[in-house]
């Protein structure tokens, strides 16, 4: 599914609900500039270019003329906003649901839908977060991204096959399997525990509670029912829609779940949806590919290579930051 031409889209809350790419019949191809969105999962992104999909997904495409990746940012946030009352025990989003629904739109004098507005408050908030991003890399030190020798090798080892790889269970990995505990919206009282719940927004994060709940600590793993997977360095409560995974008598580093968070993400991909919900109890025999050495995981591997992919994110992340900061002076400059 990698060496097709269009982008190939599904329910998937991350990737921008990307999972590969096709080539179909281009009479099936939806147009780009439009919304993507999940008819059992609502959720939404904006796809700048042609593209296919699955047939759970419902396409949003503006009337107006005037429609712009930034106008699509502002829109979805405030349909997510209004389909938060919505619960995963929703019937399937259909396109009446859908059409249906009412967002709250900036508008012109005369009652027009402000696109202007829409775009320079994008701007400015990009601009914003710029700025605080350019002040979080410098104050943590995550402008060094040059990689060390071992993390070139290992990237390296990766690219040519030369790591070998083995299938290990959740079990044998874990000894902490806990699915989370129900917990109603109107019983959940404010505080300060991260509640976590099934869903891709804010990385499944719905509110902070001081209820007396299991509380989850930090360095966890959560998948919920649909195989979103996250990986949690604070203490935080999970609902019942939420398995956690963790061990408290090997201490993996933040390096080493990361890994395993992907490993387990990509065992399960595609497999659960509204219709075939995943329980963490099912889980246990669960298998993920894990680097290996004298026949045991090789975490000393797992964390070398997620180090060496964050260092190529964050350059990613340094440069687009840079790039943005010395056009918003230019502006800034011109103006």
């Amino acid at each position: 599914m990698q060496s097709g031409k269009f982008p190939y889209i599904v329910r998937m809350g991350n990737n921008n609900g990307q999972k590969g790419f096709l080539d179909e019949d281009e009479v099936f191809l939806n147009e780009g500039n439009t919304i993507s969105f999940g008819q059992d999962t609502a959720t939404m992104f904006y796809q700048e270019t042609p593209y296919f999909t699955g047939d759970k997904i419902k396409i949003l495409k503006c009337k107006y003329k005037r429609f712009s990746k930034k106008n699509a940012q502002f829109f979805i946030a405030m349909m997510q906003k209004s389909f938060s009352s919505f619960s995963w025990g929703s019937s399937s989003f259909s396109v009446k649901i859908v059409s249906e629904q009412v967002v709250n739109l900036p508008i012109t004098t005369d009652n027009k839908i402000d696109f202007d507005f829409m775009e320079s408050f994008l701007s400015e908030l990009e601009a914003e977060r710029i700025s605080e991003l350019e002040a979080y890399l410098t104050a943590t030190g995550l402008k060094d991204y040059n990689l060390t020798a071992e993390e070139e090798k290992a990237l390296a080892d990766f690219e040519n096959n030369k790591i070998e790889f083995a299938e290990f269970t959740y079990q044998s990995i874990f000894n902490k399997i806990v699915q989370g505990r129900r917990l109603k919206k109107e019983d959940q009282l404010k505080g300060n525990i991260p509640f976590v719940m099934a869903g891709t927004t804010n990385t499944g994060v719905v509110n902070y509670i001081s209820n007396p709940v299991a509380s989850f600590p930090s360095n966890s793993i959560t998948i919920d029912i649909f195989g979103n997977t996250f990986y949690r360095n604070y203490a935080f409560g999970a609902g019942d829609d939420t398995g956690v995974y963790w061990n408290d008598k090997h201490r993996y580093s933040k390096e080493m779940m990361l890994f395993l968070a992907t490993a387990m993400e990509k065992s399960i991909s595609g497999k659960y949806s509204y219709g075939k919900k995943l329980r963490s109890s099912q889980s246990f025999d669960f298998k993920m590919n894990l680097p290996v050495s004298n026949s045991k995981p090789d975490y000393d591997a797992m964390a070398t290579l997620i180090s060496a992919v964050q260092k190529l994110v964050i350059r990613d992340v340094v440069l687009y930051a840079d790039r943005n900061a010395k056009a918003t002076k230019q502006v800034a400059d011109n103006n």
